[in-house]
């Protein structure tokens, strides 16, 4: 089992978990008329919490952990509050919500196999909250095709991180956080001791400094990114900071939505 929690989420249809959102935000208004909008996301999450348990809304799980596995490898996410054994609902302290915060609980609905789920804010002067639905299902994030029309093998671990990432995605499905399957490369490939480097960044033989990437070999750097769109931009931005770099190509892989798209970019 790729994905394993305490207990097995109960699956709610729009209408429940509606009539639980209602009762729970009722309280999280609650949290910020009491406490302000200042304290810290744990305060809050510790407040609304102890209020939903009082309220028989419970049972509420704290850092529910939600583990990640792939043959030896593990890693572990921890969603803020999952309420009633169903509702998941991670929570901010930001000036206001934007794209990675919706990721990020996309990312624990599809490993959990939720279709919604909620993120609450209590920093602006109202409570700020955000519904994030889904319905893709494992199944279908496990359907898609890979693209190496612009792929070019230039050292033997290109193949390895291909396989890799093939073998991931047919286990854990597609739609996750891109961070989660470079984790999992990066660990089969030998660990962060042998994939993380710095490399040097120069102009006109100035050394401007170093620069974090992974390596498949000593010159040859693997990118993975999740773009839907401007992926051209991206290409042109890669491709500038490899001619300022000493290495000789870049493998990257770009995981849009069902189409896996691999690309080999070389010095011009």
């Amino acid at each position: 089992m790729p994905v394993s929690t305490p207990i097995n989420l109960k699956r709610l249809d729009q209408d429940e978990f509606k009539q639980l959102d209602y009762a729970v935000m009722g309280h999280a208004y609650q949290c910020q008329n009491s406490l302000g909008r200042l304290c810290e996301e744990g305060i809050y999450q510790r407040d609304l919490a102890d209020r939903l348990e009082s309220a028989g809304l419970g049972p509420v799980h704290v850092e529910f952990p939600i583990q990640v596995t792939h043959g030896d490898f593990s890693t572990t996410y921890s969603a803020d509050l999952v309420v009633a054994d169903s509702a998941i609902y991670e929570l901010k302290t930001t000036a206001a919500l934007i794209g990675d915060h919706k990721r990020q609980l996309l990312n624990y609905l599809l490993l959990c196999e939720q279709p919604r789920g909620k993120l609450i804010n209590f920093r602006p002067a109202g409570v700020e909250s955000q519904f994030v639905n889904t319905q893709l299902t494992l199944d279908k994030r496990r359907e898609f095709s890979v693209d190496t029309s612009r792929w070019v093998k230039l050292c033997n671990r290109c193949e390895m991180a291909a396989r890799l990432l093939d073998e991931l995605l047919r286990d854990w499905g597609g739609f996750l956080e891109t961070n989660l399957y470079l984790e999992a490369v990066t660990h089969f490939l030998g660990g962060e001791g042998v994939v993380l480097a710095r490399i040097p960044v120069s102009r006109q033989g100035r050394l401007l400094g170093t620069q974090p990437v992974q390596l498949l070999s000593s010159d040859v750097m693997l990118r993975m990114t999740a773009l839907t769109e401007n992926q051209d931009e991206f290409e042109v931005h890669l491709q500038r900071m490899l001619s300022h770099s000493q290495l000789r190509g870049v493998q990257w892989v770009n995981l849009n939505h069902h189409v896996v798209e691999w690309k080999t970019l070389t010095k011009s």
